[in-house]
């Protein structure tokens, strides 16, 4: 009987606990659930908080007293915000300032219930746009939401993911009542090369991706530290420039060269989207040359920051405010210059060496209208959800990821003594299939959609052909001299340049791709390794589309019951899409280098290691789970290849990705 009791007890607390999560999802889902359409919330109990509830009266149930919360009350009374149904961007110093106010508030709530009341009292007096940004990084750092699943941007506010034909589409099924499915095109036609790789920088994942980086690394951070995450903006970007250009080889187009800027910006870029409020996103045309951008930066400031931090390169140290140095020339380094370019507030002299990539986005969103004349709003290199459209983009990142290369190659390179593990042997690695193929992929557009009492919503969709691959396996032979956990690395490089030149081992080590690392316990003897592209540390799979979330999360409200989903694997937003671990490739095959590389297990920061998506996101509020350098064992320059090849604790081949038109 005591311990039926003790079980009974058991089974009311999680039964608790389900019920919590359930309605704190079902709380997030509302606040945002037609966050832009003309009138208030719909739901009472919202409605009722907005209209009721007082954050400058309710000092107990904040951590800080209340101060946050009175601050942004004070400004919302002094009319000092920016008014709702306008255009938000985080680059825009006092909207950003406004957004962050709301953060401030958000992460200060002591309990759920003053989270989710202040939520809502701001939700109808703050402009929707910093309503929505301070929102998704407030649950994404919030310890009071850590199982609520955010909602796919692109389902919350379409306008930032959706061409604007698609949009006039949707309106006109709304105005009619007739349900549509339309098909969403990417931008550009086939006389411009770069529409090869549209379905790349457009990807709805790669865009969803590229914001929740943002939002778990925000540049502004200043609360609780967080482990390497200069070192992870160098990674992150370095990555998603190497994919660029993996597929871009895979398109018969050469790698994407760096911006220069005493240079034209070769490419322009017509966004062919709209914002729900403040007009059409401006176009670039092709060969422009940098203008100065009145309020943000001259162009000779940007070849003077570059040049500061080229000089710390070449010395091997950075200058902090008060002229002590900081050594760079080692391992740590690339974290240091991560910080210093983006710059983030950990930069330790952001008045002398600035913001170089933040700046930057706002000159190239800004070339349309760069002294402010036509009063235009700001270009989609100005929004990190838009950003990657841009072939810019690409190319200002390739500029940034040259200047770390360039840290990189000043580094000693590895040892034998520091890259061999005497204790495995990798005899084999068996590749299956390795395939890709396009697949219409299908995303709601409620939210982009106004709405009232007196007429009836109808479902409205978009689908827009995006890139998959079939799921492989891999199977490492090893060989142990005793038993041991051990560090897993896998990584693919293209094997041949556009020219179909082979690639020597600098070339593809710079162009690799981390597929997977992980963690293992290996016998004794003789074993086998056996992973699945799904378990892919650096990929999350598709996020749970809005509806369904809506649909699911009342639906286990209503019963009491535990959310269907499961909120673990699917909270963070932040992930190369799963779908997306493979390049295109083409159809006769295209070749790539194979790599695994296995080392000692001590190189793990924390005992046990889940797999989730730690490769370009990190552990949420842990340290980094892997002490080596992010790249390792090819972050640094390699002089002489033998010294690889002599490695019984790497094992390279060459594969081949095909592609599948008839998928």
């Amino acid at each position: 009987m005591k311990w039926t009791a003790v079980v009974a007890a058991l089974l009311v607390v999680v039964a608790t606990v389900a019920a919590d999560d359930a309605h704190k999802q079902q709380v997030v889902n509302r606040l945002l659930n037609r966050i832009t359409c003309h009138i208030p919330s719909a739901y009472a109990e919202l409605k009722n908080a907005a209209e009721t509830y007082d954050p400058a009266h309710d000092d107990s149930h904040y951590t800080d007293g209340g101060e946050a919360a009175r601050h942004l009350v004070q400004e919302i009374n002094d009319h000092r915000v920016l008014e709702q149904h306008h255009w938000f961007s985080l680059f825009n110093t006092r909207q950003r300032e406004e957004a962050l106010m709301l953060v401030d508030v958000l992460l200060h709530a002591a309990d759920f219930a003053t989270f989710e009341h202040s939520a809502a009292y701001f939700r109808e007096k703050m402009n929707e746009g910093e309503f929505v940004y301070a929102l998704y990084v407030a649950v994404t750092h919030s310890p009071l939401t850590d199982h609520v699943v955010l909602p796919p941007l692109y389902e919350v506010t379409p306008h930032m993911f959706t061409n604007s034909e698609i949009i006039n589409k949707a309106y006109t099924a709304k105005m009619t009542q007739t349900p549509g499915d339309f098909n969403m095109e990417f931008t550009g036609t086939s006389k411009n090369e770069e529409q090869r790789v549209a379905y790349f920088g457009e990807d709805i994942g790669i865009n969803s991706h590229h914001v929740h980086w943002h939002m778990d690394f925000p540049f502004w951070w200043n609360g609780e530290h967080i482990d390497r995450k200069g070192e992870l903006f160098f990674w992150a970007h370095h990555q998603l420039t190497a994919r660029f250009d993996a597929e871009r080889l895979s398109n018969w187009l050469s790698p994407v060269d760096e911006l220069h800027w005493d240079h034209p910006i070769k490419d322009g870029f017509a966004p062919h989207t709209s914002y729900k409020f403040g007009g059409e996103f401006p176009t670039r045309p092709d060969n422009k040359a940098f203008d100065d951008v009145d309020g943000v930066a001259r162009m000779r400031d940007m070849i003077i920051t570059e040049s500061r931090i080229r000089d710390a390169i070449a010395h091997g140290y950075v200058e902090k405010e008060d002229g002590t140095h900081v050594n760079i020339d080692n391992e740590h380094g690339i974290d240091v210059l991560g910080d210093l370019i983006e710059s983030s507030v950990y930069s330790p002299n952001a008045a002398y060496y600035g913001a170089l990539h933040n700046q930057a986005h706002r000159v190239l969103g800004a070339q349309a209208d760069p002294h402010g004349k036509f009063n235009m709003p700001p270009g989609v290199m100005e929004h990190f959800e838009t950003a990657t459209r841009d072939p810019a983009f690409f190319r200002l990142h390739k500029y940034m990821d040259n200047i770390f290369k360039e840290h990189k190659d000043k580094l000693h390179p590895y040892t034998k003594e520091e890259l061999q593990y005497a204790n495995v042997q990798i005899t084999e690695v068996d590749v299956g299939e390795l395939s890709t193929y396009f697949e219409d992929f299908p995303f709601d557009l409620g939210n982009a959609l106004d709405t009232t009492e007196t007429v009836e919503d109808v479902k409205v969709t978009a689908h827009v052909s995006r890139l998959n691959h079939k799921p492989f396996t891999y199977n490492i032979h090893i060989n142990a001299n005793h038993a041991e956990k051990v560090t897993v690395r896998v990584l693919l490089a293209p094997k041949f340049d556009e020219n179909h030149v082979a690639l020597d081992i600098n070339q593809a080590r710079w162009a690799g791709i981390e597929l997977d690392t992980f963690w293992v316990d290996v016998p004794a003897g003789d074993s086998v390794i056996e992973r699945s592209s799904s378990d892919s540390n650096v990929a999350i799979p598709d996020r749970i589309s809005f509806p369904t979330l809506i649909h699911d999360t009342d639906e286990a409200v209503a019963n009491g019951s535990p959310l269907s989903f499961e909120t673990d694997h699917h909270a963070r937003g932040c992930g190369h899409p799963q779908r997306l671990l493979l390049p295109k490739g083409t159809t006769n095959g295209m070749d790539f280098h194979f790599d695994v590389y296995i080392s000692t297990g001590e190189d793990s920061v924390h005992d046990n290691v889940e797999d989730g998506n730690h490769g370009y996101c990190g552990m949420h509020g842990q340290k980094y789970p892997d002490k080596k350098p992010m790249g390792f064992p090819y972050d640094r320059h390699i002089p002489d290849r033998r010294l690889y090849d002599g490695l019984k604790n790497l094992h390279t081949q060459t594969v081949k990705i095909f592609f599948r038109e008839d998928h």
